[in-house]
């Protein structure tokens, strides 16, 4: 028995039928275990896993209803394709809330049941990956949170290469983008695992306050403080402190952290004398850090104590090859908390996915996920993923229908839709600079030769362009 291939078992007493669908599925690389009844096919379930069950709803003997609830048994996660004749689809509904995956209506096109094997052996594996992820923990998770494109990649790179220095870090990325879950996965990868990972975020603290909130403060430092107070740099002692969004820190408190990080202690408010810190330091900024040095909102030799490593995490937007990716994982998480059996994302839902801005990121992707899983009750169609605004200006402005092909898988369709909207940038960067490549390659903040490569690849000629 080839292990390497999906087993799958069908189950019906037509042997026509059986033939048929085996001819379907072993053309795919699929291995095909066949049953004419619900015994032998519950005696093949208990001996021979298989990863996915076609079963025929009439069955002699043991009917196909019965032969679910004892697949279940036997096989809680066990996908199962229910298999009826055009009358009975109330029979069929009713096995799905019984937890068949899908039922398709006889006769059965060999496309078709294709189409909803693969479905559902994906739907499984992310259901089991995310399992297996959630029991390893934040280390085994990085990749599969967030992404698997060049980008992203790089940014998991450089998580690796610093995480077990002492080195300060600075993270940059808009809203939404994930910076606090890279400042965590640092944390989890680091010596200081085992100890506290404390987050701030300076705009959410009054400007009154955000001192004693950093620093602490002792009994009777002020009016109102009736007892001792640890600040967040005593709460992240031997770990990591998390200060997010770092420039909306007061200008005078700037100059009280960049002490701070200087001389390794802190002045508790109202102490005697300073208190000894060993606290890694993460920042995050929204907006870039160099704007707001220029407009002296911010110290620059703090900016340069805290920039020991840069990391930016780029925009959805610029990842289109992980939308579908992430969906896909955000899919399998709302579906296994929200205990909704939604099987997959259709073409048409993909096209709009990729067609979208997504201004918030990846936090907004996951929103909009979750909300759709809430919504459908199948397949998450277009209409579950309002209300993004497909027509406004926040819409992506690249027709993605447009150079899809139809039933394309979705990893395909992401690569290709990367590559079009890269081709589609090169182009008006190149239509901006008037042809001139080394203005195209500043635009695009690449290199001559990486876009002169790009450009062959893509066979974009600037004396073509309009």
């Amino acid at each position: 028995m080839d292990q390497a291939k999906p087993r799958v078992l069908v189950v019906d007493d037509d042997p026509l039928t059986r033939s048929l669908l085996s001819i379907a599925l072993q053309s795919q690389a699929f291995e095909v275990i066949p049953a004419g009844d619900a015994g032998t096919a519950l005696e093949h379930v208990r001996s021979e896993a298989p990863e996915i069950v076609i079963l025929d709803l009439r069955l002699p003997g043991l009917d196909g209803m019965e032969a679910l609830r004892k697949f279940k048994e036997i096989a809680p996660e066990l996908p199962v394709v229910i298999l009826t004749g055009y009358g009975d689809v109330p029979s069929a509904v009713e096995a799905m809330r019984l937890g068949a995956y899908d039922f398709l209506t006889k006769p059965v096109e060999p496309a078709k049941i294709l189409v909803v094997v693969r479905r559902a052996l994906k739907h499984q594996a992310l259901g089991t990956e995310l399992k297996e992820l959630r029991r390893l923990g934040q280390r085994d998770a990085l990749r599969w949170l967030m992404g698997r494109g060049q980008e992203i990649q790089q940014v998991i790179q450089q998580i690796k290469q610093v995480a077990d220095s002492n080195f300060t870090i600075l993270i940059q990325g808009e809203t939404g983008t994930g910076k606090e879950l890279v400042a965590r996965s640092i944390h989890q990868l680091s010596a200081r695992r085992e100890k506290p990972f404390v987050a701030l975020d300076c705009g959410a603290i009054p400007e009154t306050l955000i001192e004693s909130e950093l620093f602490g403060y002792e009994k009777g430092a002020f009016t109102g403080a009736d007892r001792r107070r640890e600040g967040h740099f005593q709460l992240a002692q031997g770990g990591t402190l998390f200060l997010d969004e770092i420039v909306n820190l007061p200008f005078p408190t700037q100059a009280k952290l960049l002490r701070t990080l200087e001389e390794r202690q802190v002045q508790v408010l109202g102490a005697k004398g300073p208190l000894p810190v060993d606290v890694r330091i993460i920042a995050a900024a929204n907006v870039p850090m160099d704007g707001e040095i220029r407009t002296g909102r911010f110290r620059q030799d703090l900016y340069y104590r805290l920039n020991e490593f840069v990391i930016v995490v780029p925009p959805l937007r610029e990842r289109v090859e992980d939308i579908v990716y992430l969906a896909e994982r955000f899919l399998a998480e709302a579906s296994m908390e929200l205990q909704r059996p939604v099987r997959g994302i259709s073409d048409e839902a993909v096209q709009v996915l990729l067609g979208y801005h997504w201004p918030g990121n990846v936090r907004e992707l996951r929103n909009v996920i979750r909300r759709a899983v809430l919504l459908s009750s199948d397949l998450v169609e277009p209409g579950h993923l309002l209300p993004l605004p497909a027509n406004s200006a926040e819409a992506r402005p690249v027709e993605v229908s447009a150079f899809l092909p139809p039933g394309l898988p979705l990893r395909e369709m992401a690569r290709m839709a990367a590559a079009e909207a890269e081709r589609r940038a090169i182009r008006q960067a190149l239509r901006t600079a008037r042809g001139n490549k080394s203005e195209a390659a500043r635009i695009l903040s690449t290199d001559f030769k990486t876009l002169h490569l790009k450009m062959r690849r893509y066979g974009i000629r600037p004396g073509e362009l309009s």
